[in-house]
C-alpha cells in the first residue's frame, strides 16, 4: 500500500467525501441509503472530477461508496416529483440524464485512470458508473443489474457504458432481463476486473492505485486518451492512429527518461507536468 503523504477529508455530511493519499484521490459517494445519483450528487461529483482533471498532483482516482449500496442509479423519487411539472417532467428528465451522461464522459476523458471500488449493489446508472470507470474491483458479495425494463424504462444510457465494458450478448442479457447478477458473473461478463473478500477490498484497490500512480503521468495521460479513441475506430484506422501516438510518445520526455533508466538499470525519475 502507498504511504500516506497527505490526507484531507471533506465535511462528514457531504454528498461526496474526499481523501488524498499521496498521488491518489479517493472520492466516496455519500448519499444514503442508496447513494442515488440525484442532481445534487451528480453536480458534486462532477465538480470534484473537474478539479482533479486540472491537478498535476493527482495521478489516480478511486471512486467508492459508503453503506451497502454502491449506487442505485438515478433518484426515482426526485424524478417522479417532477411529473407534476407543466411539461410532465421533460425538462427535468433531460437535465438529470444529461448531467449523468456528461459525468460518464468526464470519467472517460480524465487524464487520470479511475478505479471503481464496489461493495454492494450497483444498479441502473450505478452500474453505468462502474462500467464507465477504467478498472473495477468488487467484493464477492457485490451485485449488478440494469433493471429499467422491469419498470417500463429500458436502461438506454446505462446501455452505452455497459455494452462497451461487457461482451455484447451478456450486456443484452442484462438489459433485456433486468435480472441481478453476482460478482462472479459480472467478472465473466467483463464488468469487473477482480473480486476480493470484503475485508481486503480497500487494501487491494489501494495497491492497484499505488502501482498505477508510480508510473509516468505523461504516459498514463497519453495512453488513456488513446485507448478510448482507438476503441471507436476500425482496425486499420486504429493502427494508423496508434502508430502516430506511439512515435510521439517515444519522443516524449518521460519515454526518454524511462528507456534511459531501464538501460542504465536505475529507477526512472518522472517529471511533473
Amino acid at each position: 500500500m502507498a504511504d500516506v503523504v497527505s490526507l484531507r477529508r471533506q465535511e462528514p455530511n457531504g454528498l461526496v467525501l474526499r481523501e488524498v493519499s499521496g498521488k491518489v484521490l479517493r472520492l466516496t459517494l455519500n448519499n444514503p441509503p442508496a447513494n442515488a445519483l440525484s442532481i445534487a450528487l451528480l453536480d458534486a461529483l462532477a465538480a470534484e472530477l473537474d478539479a482533479a482533471a486540472k491537478s498535476t498532483d493527482i495521478r489516480v482516482i478511486i471512486l467508492a461508496a459508503s453503506g451497502d449500496v454502491f449506487s442505485a442509479g438515478h433518484d426515482l423519487k426526485e424524478l417522479t416529483t417532477h411529473r407534476a411539472d407543466g411539461d410532465k417532467g421533460r425538462a427535468f428528465f433531460e437535465k438529470s440524464v444529461r448531467l449523468c451522461t456528461d459525468l460518464m464522459l468526464t470519467i472517460n476523458r480524465l487524464p487520470q485512470p479511475v478505479i471503481a471500488e464496489i461493495d454492494g449493489l450497483a444498479t441502473a446508472a450505478g452500474c453505468q458508473l462502474v462500467a464507465s470507470c477504467d478498472l473495477a474491483i468488487c467484493t464477492d458479495s457485490s451485485t449488478f443489474c440494469t433493471p429499467g425494463v422491469n419498470i417500463g424504462l429500458f436502461c438506454s444510457t446505462p446501455m452505452v457504458a455497459v455494452s462497451r465494458a461487457a461482451h455484447r450478448k451478456q450486456a443484452m442479457e442484462m438489459l433485456l432481463t433486468g435480472e441481478t447478477i453476482d460478482a462472479s458473473t459480472a467478472k465473466d461478463f467483463g464488468l469487473v476486473n477482480r473480486i476480493v473478500p470484503k475485508q481486503y477490498l480497500r487494501q487491494v484497490v489501494d495497491k492497484y492505485a499505488a502501482v498505477i500512480a508510480s508510473k509516468s503521468p505523461q504516459a498514463l495521460r497519453i495512453g488513456k486518451e488513446a485507448f478510448y479513441r482507438q476503441a471507436e475506430m476500425g482496425i486499420t484506422e486504429a493502427y494508423d492512429f496508434a502508430t502516430g501516438i506511439m512515435v510521439e510518445n517515444m519522443l516524449a520526455r518521460d519515454a526518454d527518461e524511462g528507456m534511459g533508466a531501464f538501460l542504465g538499470k536505475r529507477m526512472p525519475e518522472w517529471k511533473e507536468d
